[in-house]
């Protein structure tokens, strides 16, 4: 027999970070060969919307599982590149900035163990 649950990740207050995790425990019943699924799950937090968690690029897994206590779920921004700032000193020259790992706030988070 298995569970299902959600919990939050937390990347910190703005800026933020471009990773985090979280453990989950109370899992009397995990094997260490069990299977542990976790995945960004479209419930708003304080911090962001429903809409949010749809088109954000976070990846969620979980994984170092501990038999009889639980598990650790891990998220990180998978560093989209955004908009190309433009250079001050040369307007039609675009810098390298735009592009960044962080992400902040909290965000919902799915998992499932069989």
């Amino acid at each position: 027999m298995g569970a299902s649950g959600s919990t939050t990740v937390d990347f910190g207050a703005f800026p933020g970070s471009s990773d985090t995790s979280v453990t989950i425990t109370g899992q009397a019943g995990i094997l260490a060969g069990s299977l542990v699924e976790a995945w960004l799950f479209p419930v708003a937090t304080g911090d962001h919307s429903a809409d949010e968690h749809l088109v954000e690029t976070i990846n969620v897994m979980a994984g170092n599982i501990v038999a009889g206590t639980g598990f650790m779920i891990y998220a990180m921004n998978t560093s989209q590149t955004n908009e190309p700032l433009t250079a001050l000193d040369r307007p039609a020259v675009p810098s390298s900035g735009g592009t960044g790992t962080r992400i902040y706030g909290q965000w919902t988070v799915g998992w499932v163990w069989s």
